[in-house]
């Protein structure tokens, strides 16, 4: 039994991961929770609440509490949190644990706040916040520390972080409210103009995992999956089929922000990094960063190679846990971790 842990939390808008020390990431999770209008109980999180959106009878709402990488819902949010890190712990600390929250950059004093609290009252003893490129960094076994530029896009569910990192702080960043959940979204919004047909989002998360691409010229042509949905001129279920090409279309405008982002970066960066970055190429992370063919694209409009981290999913997580062994070597940065209590 342990008498206290470090746990790095990867709060995120589609998914939360839980790192802790010694042992890995031990919870993945969607950021989904159930509830009874009624009673204000929860009926269910994580996975669970997920297979319910949009299938609840009317005294029951499945709701994700973040929004774009920020608490929309505080009390939600901090009763999940409190669930994870239970479940994670497994109740076998002694004293609270440290915990290493992740945000997005450019995240207001009011949006901080709010994790603090919902950290704090989950039961942290201590509690720190990271930005997210940092973290997806460490995470991916990038030595930022370094007197030499490093390159991170984090294409996350709510946020995309694009950052150049150096001597273990952000020098130039940028953070677009686009990422996974925008592109589920525009696959729905194309589906339901080309077809008249409504689709939930895990239809829309589906059809962009299995069949979409943000380079076309790289997917075999051809490719159609089935969906279902409700049609919206006759009000009955119907089922169509519907192209990867007709997904690329769709993604483009979402996929161009995000690189649009890259650029602009890149744009900022300091000719010295810049050349390092040249060297090095840049790297994606995040579970946005599996999207077919982004790599691809980004490195065709940049001119620059681009590696995917392995296991992209984790990196957040993985950083989170790490920067609190290296709190010595990243309190000196402006971006750094910064303690909450």
């Amino acid at each position: 039994m342990l008498w206290t842990e470090d746990i790095g939390i990867d709060l995120g808008t589609a998914t939360v991961l839980i790192y802790v020390k010694n042992r890995g990431i031990v919870l993945n999770e969607p950021t989904v929770v159930a509830i009874d209008k009624n009673t204000g109980n929860l009926i269910a999180v994580g996975e669970e609440a997920r297979q319910m959106l949009g299938r609840t009878p009317g005294n029951i709402i499945a709701m994700r509490p973040l929004r774009n990488g920020v608490i929309a819902d505080y009390d939600v949010t901090e009763r999940i949190l409190r669930y994870f890190i239970q479940k994670a712990t497994g109740r076998r600390f002694f004293f609270r644990p440290r915990v290493m929250v992740c945000v997005p950059s450019r995240i207001t004093s009011v949006e901080e706040r709010a994790v603090r609290q919902a950290s704090l009252q989950a039961g942290a003893r201590q509690a720190y916040l990271i930005e997210e490129p940092l973290a997806a960094a460490l995470g991916a076994g990038i030595p930022i520390h370094e007197a030499s530029g490093n390159m991170v896009v984090d294409v996350g569910g709510g946020t995309t972080d694009v950052a150049v990192l150096s001597l273990g702080g952000i020098v130039c960043t940028q953070t677009l409210r686009v990422a996974g959940d925008e592109f589920d979204e525009a696959i729905a919004r194309h589906v339901r103009k080309e077809y008249n047909l409504m689709i939930g989002e895990r239809t829309a998360e589906e059809l962009k995992i299995k069949i979409g691409t943000a380079y076309p010229a790289a997917k075999e042509p051809g490719t159609v999956m089935e969906v279902r949905g409700r049609d919206l001129v006759t009000g009955l279920p119907k089922t169509i089929a519907v192209s990867a090409e007709e997904i690329a279309v769709a993604l483009q405008e979402p996929v161009a922000q995000v690189v649009g982002a890259v650029k602009e970066v890149l744009e900022r960066t300091p000719p010295e990094l810049a050349a390092d970055i040249v060297n090095k190429g840049i790297v994606l992370t995040g579970g946005g960063a599996l999207l077919h063919g982004l790599d691809l694209l980004i490195s065709k409009e940049t001119g620059l190679a681009v590696h995917i981290a392995e296991d992209a999913v984790s990196c957040v997580a993985r950083g989170t846990g790490k920067a609190l062994d290296m709190l010595h070597v990243l309190k000196n940065s402006r971006h750094g971790p910064r303690k909450l209590l």
